[in-house]
């Protein structure tokens, strides 16, 4: 393993911080992308809706 002397703290916590960050950008993405997609098959289903009721008059 690396020896990081004085410097070992501020380089691990920057490590933990960084990789802290990138797990909570990921499950925000996918929570975001879950919800867009709930939004768009509501937004279709709909448009389904109403080309049914137009065409049945």
């Amino acid at each position: 393993m690396m020896e990081l002397g004085k410097y070992a703290v501020a380089v691990i916590g920057s490590y933990a911080a960084s990789i802290a960050l990138i797990v909570v950008l990921v499950a925000l993405s996918l929570w975001k992308s879950a919800r867009v997609k709930r939004a768009l098959a509501e937004v279709e289903a709909r448009a389904v809706v109403a080309k049914a009721e137009k065409l049945n008059g």
